[in-house]
C-alpha cells in the first residue's frame, strides 16, 4: 500500500478511537480536549508509516507515540493512560506498517 494513503487512514482512525474513548469522560473543556486529542493520535498515526529506519517498525511506532504523547501528559498531569494509548496504537500502527506497506520489511 502507497505510505502516504495508509498515514492518512492510520491518523484519521487513531484519532477517532481516541476520541471516541473519551466521549463518557466528564471533563471541563470537553470539546477542545478531544480535539487536541485527535490531532495528537492523527500524528501519531501519520508519522510512523512515513518513517523508514533501521529499526523493527513495531518499535519505532511505539517509540513515537512515546514522544508525541508525552508533551500532552505533562500539561495535563495525566501521565499512564495518555502514554500508554500513544505506545500502544503506535506500537500497532508501526507493526502494520511493516506488514502492509510495500517495500518496508519488518526485522
Amino acid at each position: 500500500m502507497n505510505p502516504f494513503l495508509f498515514s492518512l487512514i492510520c491518523g484519521l482512525v487513531f484519532g477517532i478511537v481516541d476520541v471516541l474513548m473519551m466521549l463518557p469522560l466528564d471533563i471541563p473543556g470537553k470539546t477542545l480536549a478531544m480535539l487536541a486529542a485527535f490531532l495528537n493520535r492523527f500524528a501519531i498515526g501519520f508519522i510512523i508509516p512515513l518513517i523508514h529506519v533501521s529499526l523493527p517498525m513495531w518499535l519505532m511506532g511505539a517509540i513515537v507515540g512515546f514522544m508525541v504523547s508525552l508533551p500532552d501528559a505533562i500539561v495535563t498531569y495525566v501521565y499512564a493512560s495518555i502514554i500508554a494509548v500513544g505506545v500502544i496504537g503506535g506500537l500497532i500502527i508501526g507493526w502494520a506498517a511493516g506488514k502492509w506497506i510495500t517495500g518496508y520489511s519488518e526485522k
